[in-house]
């Protein structure tokens, strides 16, 4: 997996938005302007942090070395992923999606009803 066909994974999940909130090497990944991932681009070794329920981020730091404590976030909610072969890319897809549900289904009570608005 690459930076493109990370990003354009991502860009595919609606009401999605990408920027650049904290500097021109951090990609932010948002719906509903909450991010649900970031993607390191200064780093020689493509990273992405991506939201987790805190049992199953412990589990997927257990299960796989390439997953740490996400850098720079919440360590009980966040995990980084380091995209270096070890981890399918079908697995790196999912936890992507499950990312993206939690801020979903975690938004407030207006936004997530303008969410459903602009996605019925």
């Amino acid at each position: 997996m690459n930076i493109e066909e990370l990003r354009n994974y991502c860009i595919t999940k609606r009401c999605v938005e990408e920027c650049f909130p904290f500097d021109e090497t951090t990609l932010v990944f948002k719906v509903m302007n909450k991010m649900f991932a970031l993607v390191d681009l200064d780093n020689s070794e493509l990273s992405i942090n991506l939201k987790a329920e805190p049992g199953k981020a412990i589990e997927m730091r257990e299960h796989f070395s390439s997953v740490l404590p996400g850098y720079h976030m919440n360590k009980k909610h966040w995990n980084t992923i380091l995209i270096d072969g070890s981890i399918p890319d079908n697995t790196i897809y999912q936890w992507i999606d499950d990312s993206y549900r939690l801020i979903v289904d975690n938004l407030p009570k207006k936004i997530k009803e303008d969410f459903l608005k602009i996605i019925s």
